[in-house]
């Protein structure tokens, strides 16, 4: 059965609370697992959240600030301490190469397994398979950050009593679908299209084009929300976002869920986020995002 899912590992900024990790999130999307941004401690977060090396496909870094990169070195060792069976690849800012090098051999380990490094300097598609495009969009902060978004093709929606109009049924359901015509009865005439789903995940930026582009249409968007609205000067200065100016980009771009996190220390109420988001017009699912948590993506419309 396919499973999608966010697995939360840490929601903290720039430094760990007593009840908040460093940043780390795992994307389950059927048989694949995508690690976003694994900071300090990621590795005992994911053994917390029974995550394991073997979950993880690809690695998807936005940018070489610690918060959301220092967990790398002892991820890749694990992954290769457990002789993780296939390849996992690393998607990173392209300027950040020597960063990513020094967290890759940081210490002396036994490399066992295929990583393959694939740096990202322009937008566009960075993978495409059968069940997933993965591509990126550049932000805006003070070091290069790119943020990452799964689209899932296009699928078509059988419609039952246009089936039966036509008299098709049992296994010619089927061998319409693989072959596109049957008898004179296309594909097109008896079903719909059913839109693939779509996932974004944005970290530190200000609000800038990649934003919006990344959070267009989403099922599920993972947004920073660093600070709340009444320090929106500290959020532009610093390159961050507020949960208002989070939240109307998600009402703007149509997301049915939003997950905000990566939350500034000096804040003790995360009820105050989603206060601030509601008011901000956004009405759809929202989730303040906290460690351990597990977050499943919406059904298809």
């Amino acid at each position: 059965m396919s499973v999608r899912e966010l697995v939360v590992l840490g929601t903290a900024s720039q430094v760990p609370t007593r009840h908040r990790n460093h940043n780390g999130y795992l994307l389950r999307w059927d048989g694949e697992g995508f690690l976003f941004d694994p900071g300090e401690g990621t590795q005992r977060q994911m053994l917390r959240a029974g995550v394991a090396a073997h979950d993880l496909n690809r690695i998807c870094v936005t940018h070489f600030h610690g918060d959301h990169s220092l967990g790398l070195a002892g991820v890749i060792q694990r992954i290769n301490l457990d002789r993780v069976p296939h390849e996992v690849t690393a998607h990173y800012p392209r300027s950040g190469q020597r960063f990513f090098d020094r967290l890759r051999y940081a210490t002396a380990y036994r490399e066992t397994v295929a990583l393959t490094e694939a740096p990202v300097d322009v937008d566009g598609p960075l993978a495409v398979t059968p069940g997933y495009t993965l591509e990126a969009r550049r932000l805006s902060h003070p070091v290069e950050s790119f943020g990452y978004r799964l689209l899932e093709p296009d699928g078509r929606r059988m419609l039952p009593d246009r089936l039966a109009a036509h008299g098709i049924k049992g296994p010619d359901v089927g061998r319409l679908q693989r072959e596109g015509v049957l008898g004179g009865v296309s594909l097109e005439d008896v079903s719909e299209v059913r839109r693939g789903q779509r996932f974004a995940f944005v970290m530190d930026t200000r609000l800038c084009e990649g934003v919006y582009a990344l959070a267009e249409g989403c099922d599920m968007l993972v947004i920073e929300s660093t600070f709340l609205d009444e320090d929106e000067e500290l959020a532009v200065e610093h390159g961050h976002l507020t949960a208002g100016q989070a939240a109307r980009v998600a009402r703007d771009a149509g997301v049915r869920h939003l997950v905000l996190t990566h939350f500034s220390q000096r804040y003790t109420d995360p009820a105050e986020f989603e206060r601030q988001a509601r008011a901000a017009g956004y009405d759809g699912d929202l989730t303040v995002a906290h460690d351990l948590l597990r977050v499943p993506l919406p059904k298809r419309r």
